[in-house]
């Protein structure tokens, strides 16, 4: 069976160190108020993925750890997917370092891993039912999801919600559809003229900067001209000069003919030969871009009109050629769209009413399922309010109808209540009108147990859920509690001597001021240890021969029950 089976920690809170061995079956932590025994839930929420802040840490030390290990674990398929090392007998550690910077370390069997990995496999081995758990009943909004978890209704929920959640989709592309038609008349004279003017312009990719560098180009055009008619003369000269290309030929032809006497100028002669083609390569290019100089007399004007039409755009429509024209293929869908509307709307309006249709017989679906799961419940809580001191209580799931569109809302068609009556003879009632803080922690408890019957969760941890009960209310809950660890591993924080009787394993919480510093130390109790414990639990600080006695028969009254329970 997996269970939690150590547990160590270090500075958190008045805790400096402690480890804690669990075993199987009860496990109880009692001791003082304010002793630190939440601190060790706490501890425990924490390397499990929960929230915690780096307030935790012991005041002076730079850090908080908890390293808590589990035996039995067969999670090979989690494990895997995430890339974490098995261990070969089932042992699976667990540690979360919280620096103070507020910094988060975690490690699954040695790998590092997110705070949110450690959650899901926290989720997975420990269900810790809290303090405020039992308050959790007066949210009605909750109800809901308590019975669609209890009939393990999820499934049939998630196919509804998928076909909600395309009805809702539907429903929002009609309503773009659906306009006025003065509003629609205005929208698409709007459109209308913004797509004739952006489809007159024929917005080319890269034309502003072209027709920039050329408007550029003819602003100067008399200073370009006059700069390449001289490197043209240059390089050609004129009627009475020679230019750089017949000199460099000169230059040649003089070289060839020494290279006649002597073998070692053929390679100037070659290098001047080079010289010679690039010149007049040169020479050709300036002679071409002389005559892309001529326009006629309207083009720089042209360009200045085109430029300008295309910044005014830019301004009106977007920064850039691509942005004008992505705007104009929006313009142009949009139009498309409102004038082929009626068409659509028939085509939708017919889609919505199969989506509505399929979305309702789903919602009706779920809701027989919620229906035939609430009377099991029912009977389940009664049974189990009956073991904990509350036979006469009624527990009933009350349906109503949801005011969404539609009879409708995300979670189908119904309006889930829980009711209950505390006398006999009484109609139920709103929980949150009539039960008090005892019965409320045991209806919780009651509801935690028939929840978590089909789960595989085999750790449960219980945090004072003992609030508001005594005497032989009290009792029936610690029998609950030993009965529910016949199954799997429970750990439970408590004050009543009650409960504390039933454990197999029962660790004294004790918190002691030593040199200016407050310590918290965690002690393993034997058999005298629990009667002295359990005698401060029944009688308070004086312990006498009187409590120690009554300690002592209530824990042989709780062996016989244990053997009792093991024999049937």
């Amino acid at each position: 069976m997996t269970m939690l089976q150590l547990l160590h920690i270090e500075n958190i809170a008045v805790i400096e160190k402690a480890d804690l061995s669990f075993g199987p079956g009860l496990n109880v932590l009692t001791g003082e108020t304010g002793a630190g025994k939440s601190i060790v839930i706490d501890a425990l929420s924490a390397v499990i993925g929960g929230r915690t802040s780096k307030e935790l840490i012991r005041t002076g030390a730079n850090a908080a750890t908890v390293t808590a290990v589990f035996s039995g674990v067969d999670l090979s398929e989690w494990l895997d997917e995430n890339g974490i090392e098995k261990d070969e007998d089932g042992t699976l550690f667990l540690m979360r370092k919280i620096t103070s910077d507020g910094k988060n370390t975690c490690r699954i069997n040695g790998c590092p891993v997110t705070v949110g990995q450690l959650r899901v496999l926290g989720g997975m081995l420990i269900d810790i039912h809290g303090q405020n758990d039992g308050r959790k009943l007066l949210d009605e909004s909750a109800h809901r999801a308590y019975l669609d978890s209890f009939g393990g209704l999820q499934e049939a929920l998630d196919i509804y919600t998928a076909t909600y959640k395309a009805l809702r989709e539907k429903q929002a592309e009609i309503e773009k559809l659906s306009l006025d038609e003065s509003e629609k008349e205005r929208k698409l004279d709007s459109l209308r003229f913004q797509l004739g003017e952006l489809e007159k312009a024929n917005i080319q990719p890269g034309e502003i900067t072209e027709k920039t560098t050329r408007r550029d180009l003819l602003k100067n055009a008399s200073k370009v001209t006059d700069a390449l008619d001289s490197a043209l003369y240059a390089l050609y000269g004129g009627d009475n000069t020679e230019g750089a290309v017949a000199l460099i030929k000169e230059a040649e032809s003089q070289t060839l003919s020494a290279a006649r006497f002597a073998d070692s100028f053929n390679a100037i002669a070659e290098r001047l030969k080079d010289l010679l083609y690039n010149a007049e390569d040169v020479t050709e290019e300036l002679r071409d871009m002389r005559a892309g100089l001529e326009f006629s007399p309207g083009e720089l004007d042209a360009l200045e009109s085109r430029l300008d039409t295309l910044r005014r755009l830019m301004r009106k429509y977007g920064g850039s050629e691509e942005e004008l024209i992505a705007f104009r293929e929006k313009c142009r869908n949009e139009l498309d769209e409102i004038e082929f509307a009626s068409e659509k709307l028939v085509k939708l309006e017919k889609e919505l009413e199969q989506l509505k249709k399929d979305a309702v017989d789903k919602a009706n679906t779920l809701s027989r399922q919620r229906q035939a799961s609430s009377k099991l419940l029912e009977e389940r809580i009664k049974a189990e309010l009956a073991g904990l001191n509350m036979a006469g209580v009624r527990f009933k799931v009350e349906f109503g109808k949801v005011n969404g569109e539609f009879g409708l809302n995300g979670a189908g068609c119904d309006d889930v209540r829980f009711l209950m009556s505390a006398n006999t003879g009484e109609a139920p009632g709103r929980i949150s009108h009539i039960a008090s803080g005892g019965e409320l922690s045991r209806i919780m408890l009651a509801l935690k147990n028939v929840m978590t019957e089909k789960g595989e969760i085999a750790t449960m941890v219980f945090d004072e859920v003992d609030a508001g009960v005594s005497g032989v209310a009290a009792q029936r809950v610690g029998e609950k509690l030993t009965d529910l660890s016949r199954d799997r591993q429970v750990l439970c924080v408590t004050h009543l001597p009650q409960l504390a009787v039933m454990a197999d394993i029962h660790f004294e919480i004790d918190k002691k001021t030593e040199g200016g510093r407050t310590f918290t130390y965690v002690n393993e109790l034997g058999l005298e240890g629990r009667k002295k414990e359990l005698a401060r639990l029944i009688g308070g600080e004086h312990i006498t021969e009187t409590t120690l006695a009554s300690a002592a028969e209530q824990l042989k009254a709780a062996e016989e029950y244990k053997r009792n329970k093991i024999i049937r």
